[in-house]
């Protein structure tokens, strides 16, 4: 039995939820989502909530139940309250800006960067070395993070490069005379 299955997803006020074509639609005040759902699950409104549970005892029923349930609240949550990932910039002459939709980093390469946000999600910098990634789509959000960490991943002797809030970079001690 899933543990996280079994909770049943609340819908806060002001968000519609309707199935309809083996689809999952959500309308909130952050926009709108949909996903296409599983075959093997069953999925029920019932009042201000949604309950999952497979539609059979079979292994892949089984398998995707708790997975999917999740996929329904990350929906959900999406279009209530959306959701952000921080990057942070160390290192000398790194730094970032938002403009419109396009997010120009200045690296320590002989270019600057200029990285174009997918459409649903926004980029703000409070300053110049920190980047707040926000919008409905969790997955998209994660995504855009992680490409824009990729162009200047942190190295391990002094910490330079992009981070998550709250990650922990490994440090090595340097070479000893």
């Amino acid at each position: 039995m899933s543990r996280i299955g079994k909770k049943p997803v609340p819908i806060p006020a002001g968000v519609t939820v309707a199935i309809d074509g083996g689809e999952l639609r959500a309308k909130g005040p952050k926009g709108e989502l949909a996903m296409r759902l599983a075959d093997e699950i069953r999925y029920e409104v019932e009042g201000n909530e949604i309950r999952v549970t497979p539609a059979n005892d079979g292994k892949r029923a089984r398998a995707f139940w708790g997975m999917q349930r999740t996929l329904v609240s990350n929906l959900v949550t999406g279009v209530s309250q959306g959701f952000t990932k921080v990057l942070e910039i160390s290192g000398v002459g790194y730094r970032a800006s938002a403009q419109g939709s396009t997010l120009k980093l200045q690296l320590g390469y002989s270019h600057d960067v200029e990285y174009a946000l997918p459409e649903g999600v926004t980029a703000r910098t409070p300053d110049q070395t920190t980047i707040e990634i926000s919008g409905a789509d969790r997955q998209k959000v994660g995504q855009v993070a992680a490409e824009i960490r990729r162009w200047r991943k942190p190295e391990p002797y002094k910490g330079k490069g992009i981070k998550y809030r709250g990650e922990f970079i490994f440090r090595k001690e340097g070479k000893k005379k």
